[in-house]
């Protein structure tokens, strides 16, 4: 069996040992950024990190797809300036109170993230993936045959 790369990875839910079990967006994000297999790659923003991890294990496996190229977008977005605003706008985007980008704060981001991601339908979830382009600085160049921007 040939070694899985970011090439040959599905996305999937869940913490993976490695990319032969298959890999969540943040654990494909860490292949990418050239890391330890890791859900939680270094060069990754924390507060986006934390929203798509909870996000990607909440959603069905075709949405969850659509993931796949965030997470190259995301490699490179760790910046400590912008943690507050990050996470004031997913808080908003969620309706949740959010007063810290870290600890506590964080994880009521990935709850938030998580129920937002079960209760999703094909608007809302278009909703969340024109937010991460706002939050990633993401031009949309084409679409998916679902109308998602790859």
């Amino acid at each position: 069996m040939p070694t899985p790369s970011y090439q040959t990875t599905r996305l999937t839910g869940g913490r993976h040992a490695s990319a032969r079990e298959g890999a969540c967006v943040m654990e494909l994000a860490s292949m990418l950024a050239g890391e330890r297999f890791s859900d939680h790659p270094r060069s990754v923003c924390p507060v986006i990190a934390m929203v798509l991890r909870a996000y990607n294990d909440g959603i069905d496996d075709d949405r969850r797809q659509d993931l796949y190229t965030y997470a190259s977008v995301v490699v490179g977005s760790r910046d400590r300036r912008s943690r507050r605003t990050r996470a004031a706008r997913f808080a908003e985007f969620f309706g949740c109170e959010q007063r810290r980008p870290y600890g506590r704060g964080l994880r009521s981001l990935g709850v938030a993230a998580l129920g937002f991601a079960h209760k999703a339908d094909d608007d809302a979830h278009q909703s969340f993936l024109k937010l991460l382009d706002e939050m990633t600085g993401r031009k949309a160049d084409a679409l998916t045959p679902r109308g998602v921007a790859i």
